[in-house]
């Protein structure tokens, strides 16, 4: 088998059990490995660390698909993956539930590197994002049909991360029948809501599973409330705050395709529609115009997109996640709540709560924190892998008094 040689000292990273090999590890190729290839990891001493699927074209020259060297990477070793994977998720409601939302794999933490698989009903939509993921597409997207049972896989291979593997987009049905044009499902909970997910169009693979939880936490807490909902998307926390009894809810984002199938979701719900406005809208002008109006909110959830893709885009990130929560803070009431996000991975938690602080202190508001939020249990952490953490946010309450 072909192997990439490590430079002397490079192996602590996989010793602790990283999945990564960047390209700047690499001491030299051995054989001729194509893109997606299995390689043997080997030291520069000569001992196997692991077998990897080779990128020659990205940064991360190399992604681990196990540690054994007598575990062969074929067919047998992702269906054990996946199967681990669904048994890691059986005590979810959302996976029990016949038409629940939830995420089936989330790449590394699964031991499927690039390996993204979301379920809306009977509806898997995958995403291939790696060169190895890539090489094995058809194997995942039949084994996962086999152990669901589902009706269709549908592939969303078109995020700009393939990019940085020398990757094309992929985008249309991989197998099955062809989904509906707006897939329905159940997220569980109090209240429990029906989304509509656009799985060919939409963001990510349709909807943002990975913000179940924090919706059900708005849900909670938005009783009588003026609520803001910044980049609000197809409604997720917008229907949360008003099945949880929010007074009123304008949501903004500059989607209007999103706008309508958070307006359809509306409806499908049985919410009110008068006590909410759906406002097409640059979100960094929008908050300006609001904050010269006068207008003010009990409630502001602020989830923007990701600000920095990589570790080379976070003094930008960072400039960005600073004036829009900035300006939200200006509309705060006293005594009223932030729930903020980054879901940025190159952006972690301290330097997020420091930004925001500085927000804060230039908004002239005193705040403290009240919950740090992550990924719903379904995008699962590896403790080896702080990567996979990529969502985190703060619940912020401002102080009622200015002192």
């Amino acid at each position: 088998m072909d192997a990439l040689i490590l430079k002397p000292g490079k192996e602590k990273s996989l010793q602790r059990r990283h999945p990564w090999i960047y390209s700047g590890a690499v001491a030299r190729v051995k054989g001729e490995p194509a893109a997606g290839d299995t390689v043997r990891i080997v030291s520069a001493d000569g001992v196997f660390l692991s077998h990897a699927a080779y990128s020659p074209a990205s940064r991360i020259r190399a992604r681990v698909w196990n540690w054994s060297e007598a575990e062969a990477v074929d067919e047998s070793l992702m269906f054990q993956r996946l199967r681990a994977a669904l048994a890691g998720r059986e005590s979810l409601e959302a996976f029990r539930h016949p038409k629940g939302a939830v995420r089936l794999v989330h790449g590394e933490s699964d031991g499927l590197p690039g390996i993204i698989a979301d379920r809306y009903a009977e509806t898997i939509v995958l995403q291939c994002l790696s060169a190895g993921a890539e090489r094995w597409r058809k194997t995942i997207a039949g084994q996962l049909l086999q152990l669901t049972g589902c009706a269709c896989v549908y592939e969303r291979s078109d995020a700009e991360v393939r990019q940085m593997e020398g990757l094309s987009p992929r985008h249309g049905l991989l197998l099955g029948a062809e989904p509906p044009e707006r897939v329905e499902s159940f997220e569980p909970g109090s209240p429990g809501l029906r989304f509509l997910a656009d799985v060919r169009r939409g963001q990510k693979t349709g909807l943002f599973l990975d913000q179940r939880d924090s919706r059900a936490l708005i849900g909670s807490v938005a009783r009588g409330a003026d609520v803001l909902d910044v980049f609000c998307y197809a409604g997720g926390f917008s229907l949360a705050a008003l099945a949880g009894g929010a007074r009123s809810v304008l949501a903004l984002d500059s989607s209007g395709d999103a706008l309508s199938v958070a307006r359809e979701n509306m409806a499908l719900n049985g919410l009110p529609p008068d006590r909410t406005e759906w406002r097409q809208a640059d979100a960094f002008k929008a908050l300006r115009l609001l904050r010269d109006q006068g207008r003010s909110f009990d409630l502001i959830i602020v989830d923007p997109p990701k600000f920095a893709p990589t570790a080379a885009h976070v003094e930008r990130a960072a400039r960005a996640y600073k004036d829009i929560n900035l300006q939200a803070f200006k509309l705060l009431r006293p005594g009223g709540a932030m729930a903020t996000f980054s879901c940025s991975g190159a952006v972690g938690i301290e330097l997020f709560q420091k930004i925001l602080a500085g927000a804060a202190l230039d908004a002239g508001v005193t705040a403290t924190v009240e919950k740090r939020l992550m990924a719903a249990p379904d995008h699962p952490v590896s403790l080896s892998f702080p990567e996979s953490e990529y969502l985190k946010g703060l619940v912020c309450r401002a102080r009622i008094d200015s002192g």
